[in-house]
């Protein structure tokens, strides 16, 4: 085989794209791969702005399943990406997961919580006595009791990347540091992909994992995704006075996100409806002191007083169409696949999602049934309904 052709390309090195390459290679050693990333040092990529959430409290089947299996993973992951004996360290923290259930919520949440149960899901309604018992911090009148998840938490999302990013190089991956600027085919056929240095790469099969940069690739072979770059902002603070124990990630039913982080800090975001839309990464610390702060001093009083840290901003690859995930092969352009629009639940769903899809191109029988997510559901206009907990 010629220098530029390869049997798979991947678009992107992210996460997803990185776990693609590793699964396809732990599977089938002898393929030649290229993955193609323009950054290598991830400054703006999703994975790396994200939380590293890992939650199992979904409304859809597909999602809870997802999100069980990387719960029993990354209590070995580490293990199974150790390279030249040296381990990466995740840092994974099961600190839990809390969503705050008012009134009107209180029908869907416990009908996912039904679900969630009837799969093996290790989660609990506590009523506001038993929140306000477990979490003394939190000001809990308002609400009609919580869902609690004690195995879900959160990891370092660099240390993810990395592990499967170091591994696939292991096993064979060639990472070139370059972007695509145009995707190559014939007639209905993907031929593999032009590069902004000239240089074109050559390959029967093309996976399209360039995250929040999705739509753009894929509108270069006349494919229009309903993926779009939403920013999202989150916020460091310090408290006044340190806790006496961290908190878990609370959801509140306007949004609102917090957590503990390491250092007695405390992380806090929520998506709004004038998030800007397009490549922004400037935060503004007005945001947080006009609308996240009064509504979290609200639930948790000791944070009337506090110091603002830092923030950040990152992306959401949003799947506009339903807000899942658009994988498989896009119909009617032959050996382009998609593994996209994950919007802000990629990092936790990267290992079935990778997995599922090196097991599609190896023409392999999945090991979970993620077919719901196939991209056909676009053109066909059938939305998968994720309800109640989101």
């Amino acid at each position: 085989m010629q220098p530029n052709f390869y049997d798979v390309v991947i678009i992107g090195g992210a996460v997803m794209g990185s776990s693609v390459a590793y699964h396809l290679l732990a599977a089938a050693p002898q393929i030649k791969l290229a993955v193609v990333e323009r950054d290598p040092t991830y400054t703006r990529a999703s994975t790396s702005l994200s939380l590293g959430g890992v939650r199992i409290q979904f409304s859809l089947k597909e999602n809870i399943q997802i999100s069980l299996y990387a719960q029993e993973l990354f209590s070995r992951l580490e293990e199974e990406m150790t390279v030249d004996g040296e381990k990466p360290f995740l840092n994974f923290r099961p600190q839990g997961y809390l969503f705050l259930i008012d009134p009107p919520g209180r029908p869907a949440a416990e009908e996912s919580l039904a679900l969630q149960k009837r799969l093996g899901c290790e989660v609990d309604w506590l009523s506001p006595d038993q929140i306000k018992k477990e979490f003394p911090l939190l000001e809990v009148k308002e609400f009609v009791g919580g869902t609690f998840g004690p195995r879900d938490g959160y990891l370092d999302p660099y240390a993810l990347l990395m592990a499967y990013r170091s591994k696939a190089v292991s096993l064979g991956a060639r990472y070139i540091t370059d972007e695509v600027v145009e995707l190559i085919k014939s007639g209905n056929t993907i031929e593999g992909a032009r590069l902004a240095s000239g240089q074109i790469i050559h390959s029967a099969i093309v996976v399209n994992a360039a995250g929040a940069w999705a739509a753009e690739v894929a509108r270069t072979s006349g494919v229009e995704l309903p993926v779009v770059p939403i920013q999202r902002q989150v916020f460091t603070i310090k408290p006044s006075r340190d806790l006496e124990r961290p908190l878990p990630l609370v959801i509140t039913p306007s949004g609102l996100y917090f957590r503990s982080e390491t250092g007695g800090l405390i992380l806090v975001g929520r998506s709004l409806e004038d998030d800007k839309v397009g490549f922004d990464f400037n935060w503004d610390w007005g945001r947080f002191q006009e609308f996240l702060w009064p509504e979290l001093a609200k639930i948790v009083p000791t944070f009337d007083t506090l110091k603002l840290v830092r923030g950040w901003a990152g992306l959401y690859a949003q799947n506009s169409f339903d807000g899942n995930a658009i994988l498989g092969l896009w119909p009617g352009l032959k050996g382009l696949y998609l593994i996209n629009g994950f919007s802000g639940h990629g990092l936790q769903q990267s290992p079935a999602a990778g997995r599922y899809l090196a097991e599609l191109i190896l023409q392999r029988p999945p090991i979970l049934d993620l077919s719901c997510f196939g991209p056909k559901r676009i053109l066909e206009n059938r939305p998968l309904k994720e309800g109640g907990v989101v």
